[in-house]
């Protein structure tokens, strides 16, 4: 029964055709071979958004708001929470843009930089729109008008405890310098619920040492099926005009505060979805 069941899971999840209306208007600029100067590939989007439009819609049943701040054309960067030991928050932010009924987007989004060298992942990364997190390739990307997507809490969030979710951990600063010097919009995104997906207890640190990893988490072999929010905020701008550290930190501050808002939604939200199910 279970194989009969994933079976027609996956066969209705590559049969579907829904996705192509909205990759058929985005607007990223790629070559006569459907790829960009950064590896996006166009097919590999396709087949791509069809597993995750399953997750977005089926699994995590997301809910998103927000959408009409987010530009329909030139550069942004969207900052957001980020947690889960999967990227499956990019996937899912990513989903929501390529689908947004106010103008869809294909994002860019800033990874770490030990991804690449991992078998296989690092092209495949590219393909659907991932670069590895360097001041110059966002640079270049804004300059490109693209939307990017940055997570300034790193692997700190992503593979925080599950004690500690929705903690925000400490964000690094280069977004809010790139977005200066850019005159590049910020989008606030508090994202909801991929806490529980992947649930980490421990950091075993000598074998992340071995492994030449940032981290080792003892986690749950299971990727749990948590309903997720995920709001986008209104655009914040920054100009130019500051160059202290302390002047960077306070702007940064202002940034984390207004995630942290929309993370409090998206937490109120979910517990009243919760309690109607009890």
């Amino acid at each position: 029964m279970t194989n009969k069941t994933n079976t027609s899971i996956f066969s209705k999840i590559f049969k579907d055709t829904s996705i192509e209306e909205h990759l058929n208007v985005f607007p990223n600029k790629i070559g006569s071979h459907g790829y960009d100067a950064w590896g996006f590939n166009i097919k590999n989007i396709r087949n791509n958004m069809r597993f995750v439009k399953y997750l977005y819609e089926n699994y995590f049943k997301v809910e998103v708001s927000g959408l009409e701040n987010i530009p329909k054309e030139g550069r942004c960067l969207l900052i957001a929470n980020h947690s889960g030991q999967l990227p499956f928050d990019g996937l899912l932010i990513g989903y929501a843009l390529v689908t947004n009924p106010h103008g869809a987007r294909v994002p860019k989004a800033m990874i770490e930089r030990f991804l690449p060298s991992v078998p296989f992942i690092g092209n495949w990364l590219n393909s659907i729109g991932a670069v590895i997190g360097d001041p110059v390739n966002c640079e270049r990307m804004l300059d490109n008008e693209e939307a990017i997507v940055v997570f300034p809490e790193g692997v700190r969030g992503s593979n925080k405890l599950y004690k500690h979710r929705y903690q925000l951990q400490r964000f690094g600063t280069g977004f809010m310098h790139l977005a200066m010097q850019h005159q590049a919009p910020i989008i606030p995104v508090g994202i909801v619920g991929m806490e529980e997906t992947i649930r980490s207890y421990a950091d075993i640190k000598p074998l992340a040492k071995i492994l030449g990893m940032p981290v080792a988490p003892l986690v749950l072999p299971y990727i749990f099926p948590s309903k997720v929010y995920i709001h986008f905020g209104e655009p914040l701008y920054f100009k130019n005009d500051v160059y202290k550290d302390s002047d960077i930190n306070i702007r940064v501050e202002t940034v984390k505060k207004a995630i942290h808002n929309l993370v409090q939604i998206g937490l109120t939200d979910r517990n009243a979805y919760y309690a109607t199910k009890k």
